[in-house]
């Protein structure tokens, strides 16, 4: 089952449950998904590596908002977007562990030969497309830069 399969049945249940949280949520998603493959064409099917990206941005748009609306001392509108968030965060694979992602850039610095602060542009290279949905691409150039340093 796609994501943006399972994210209709859900869409769903929360209709019949009434839960306007949820519900807003997953629209959202609902309509992402609807764009990125009008954009591509009618006939297009997304892969589960494009859903995972279109929820990522998702999720990360939520976020800032809600940084933006504790700021502005508004926490109606921060407790709504840090729910939403939550909803779709639901969707995303598990994040690796620090332990887990630092064997994983170990590895990928051992397969490339690199050495030094100036292949980190070849390891990012591979290790975002790699640990993509796993890790979030700050802490994956940290740890790169605390690696090769």
């Amino acid at each position: 089952m796609s994501l943006s399969e399972k994210i209709a049945g859900d869409l769903m249940a929360a209709m019949k449950a009434q839960n306007k949280g949820v519900l807003e949520a997953l629209r959202a998603a609902k309509t992402a998904f609807i764009l990125a493959r009008s954009e591509r064409g009618q006939d297009t099917v997304l892969t589960q590596d494009e859903e995972i990206k279109i929820i990522q941005k998702l999720v990360k748009q939520r976020k800032e908002s809600a940084v933006i609306y504790r700021e502005q001392n508004r926490p109606d509108l921060y407790e709504k977007e840090e729910n939403e968030a939550s909803v779709l965060e639901k969707y995303l694979p598990a994040k690796m562990s620090e332990a887990d992602l630092v064997a994983a850039l170990k590895d990928i610095i051992a397969r490339l030969g690199a050495k030094a602060p100036s292949d980190m542009g070849k390891v990012m290279g591979v290790a975002t497309k790699e640990l993509a949905g796993k890790a979030d691409g700050r802490e994956i150039s940290a740890k790169v830069k605390e690696l090769l340093a």
